[in-house]
């Protein structure tokens, strides 16, 4: 609850993301599906999508960095907050990547990742998108019958933007210095390396 204290005052870290769309006609939408890296590559390769950003959200510290998330300590995710086009891109588009991008039946680890910040999650930002997205869910729910998806739908949260080294990793090469592609339509396999 935004009532909750953290030292001296209201949380930050627990207020509505309130921040605006760059330009008029942009809507936000934000995901957590593991590794922010390979999800954000996933998400610049989408006609409609105008800017992407990684970061932290969901969790109860303000101004959280990489080192403290990798903690557990703040319940954070790592995110992908997206700007798109819904002329271009509508958001149910944003929910087929999201729920092909990752498994959503696994609480709180992708593949090799473990810990909350890897959860599943989408975080929205008007009721139309609540909607969509519970619809989606069961959707893909019948389709993996007996396997329980885990993935949480809530309202985005304050976005804290991650380091600068994190945005766009592997458009610009990760830690192997291997770019990969971050074009439209691109339908390269994405290598996900730190």
């Amino acid at each position: 609850m935004a009532e909750e204290k953290n030292g001296t005052g209201p949380n930050p870290a627990l207020f509505p993301d309130s921040d605006n769309p760059d330009q008029p006609g942009l809507e936000f939408a934000q995901f957590a599906a593991g590794c922010f890296w390979g999800v954000e590559l996933a998400f610049q390769r989408v006609e409609g999508v105008v800017k992407t950003e990684v970061g932290y959200s969901q969790g109860h510290v303000p101004d959280p960095d990489y080192k403290l998330v990798c903690t557990d300590t703040t319940n954070h995710a790592e995110v992908v907050r997206i700007q798109f086009d819904p002329s271009v891109c509508p958001y149910t588009n944003l929910l087929s990547l999201f729920w092909s991008r990752h498994d959503p039946t696994t609480l709180n680890r992708q593949r090799g990742d473990i810990g909350t910040q890897y959860r599943s999650g989408i975080y929205y930002y008007s009721e139309e998108q609540a909607r969509l997205a519970r619809e989606s869910l069961g959707e893909k729910q019948k389709e993996l019958k007996d396997k329980k998806i885990v993935t949480e739908i809530l309202p985005a949260k304050r976005f804290y933007r991650a380091e600068e080294y994190h945005q766009q990793y592997l458009e610009k090469g990760g830690g192997q210095g291997s770019k990969q592609s971050a074009a439209k339509g691109c339908n390269d396999p994405i290598r996900c390396y730190g």
